[in-house]
């Protein structure tokens, strides 16, 4: 698939209701990469993912899967994909072990081969050691490893991955990282959706930073950072004060400042030059009234981006 887009859509819709939860998706996800759509809560990224592995039919629009209709090829596109939602799929009654064998038998295996999927993917997702312990008995990350591994048995074109490491420990959330660098290595395709931007920054080759059922930017990681205008994030933190907000559009026309965004408590500034910049903000604050409690620095991240975007943290409601 490399080189060939996995995925293709166009103004991709799906309303409920009155809710229009999907408003016109585009996107364009080169085969062999691993492609994250982020956004907070309610954004639409597991409308979206249910409608391209073909669990629900969009209200508008159109999508192709490795190259198949949704709608009207949607058999193709099931045979070749794999998915795993943001709740486990896999029996609590059984073992680890039958989980697995039991999905391979479903899949065509023999018994032997299925067994011997089972033995490889409980090897390669730590969880050999409780293979025959009932899953009631799993943390909630052996868990979630099992339901990854349940949707590998028959190693898919491309793997649907919906918040995968959502309430994970960091272990846990490690080991799901494993497993999409090992997809990334075979040139596989991974659509995973997150509200976690550190996961986005460290696996993705591209991203869509998706807010209100729509895509506000799309790129590399890289690119949507040097789009803020400058490398460094200023936070200048404030005593608490009824003064009014100084005017974002004054702050900004300090010299090396790029974007300004005000909230309580303090002032979030994306800057070129901190050394240009740091001493014109602290004069105008101090200059309206404002007692200074406390500066810090560092490189911008995607979640700045994505506050500059919509002006409100990644995992408001």
């Amino acid at each position: 698939m490399d080189g060939q887009l996995a995925i293709e859509t166009q103004g991709l819709v799906k309303v409920f209701g009155e809710t229009r939860a999907v408003d016109g998706i585009d996107l364009a996800i080169p085969g062999g990469t691993v492609y994250s759509v982020l956004g907070p809560n309610g954004a639409g990224k597991t409308t979206t993912i249910r409608m391209l592995a073909t669990l629900i039919r969009p209200t508008e629009g159109t999508a192709r899967v490795l190259g198949h209709d949704i709608v009207t090829e949607a058999d193709a596109v099931r045979s070749t994909v794999g998915l795993t939602g943001q709740f486990a799929s896999v029996d609590d009654e059984l073992t680890g072990a039958e989980n697995l064998v039991l999905l391979g038998r479903l899949l065509g295996f023999g018994w032997a081969a299925a067994r011997d999927r089972a033995d490889e993917l409980l090897a390669a997702f730590g969880l050999a050691e409780a293979a025959g312990r009932l899953v009631k008995e799993y943390s909630g990350g052996m868990r979630r490893r099992l339901d990854i591994a349940s949707s590998i048995v028959v190693t898919p074109e491309l793997l649907f991955l919906d918040e995968p490491t959502t309430g994970l420990d960091p272990q846990s959330r490690r080991g799901v990282w494993e497993v999409v660098n090992r997809f990334k290595e075979r040139r596989r395709t991974v659509l995973l959706t997150t509200h976690y931007m550190d996961e986005a920054e460290r696996l993705c080759d591209r991203l869509a930073i998706v807010d209100h059922g729509r895509v506000i930017a799309q790129g590399t990681p890289r690119e949507l950072i040097t789009s803020l205008g400058g490398d460094h994030v200023v936070e200048i933190s404030v005593a608490e004060s009824d003064k009014p907000r100084p005017a974002a559009a004054d702050l900004q026309t300090i010299p090396s400042v790029r974007s300004v965004h005000v909230q309580a408590g303090h002032f979030v500034l994306t800057v070129a030059e901190p050394h240009v910049a740091i001493p014109g903000a602290l004069e105008r604050l101090r200059a309206g009234g404002w007692e200074l409690a406390g500066l810090t620095t560092r490189h911008a991240s995607l979640e700045d981006v994505f506050v500059s975007l919509t002006g409100r943290q990644l995992r408001d409601e």
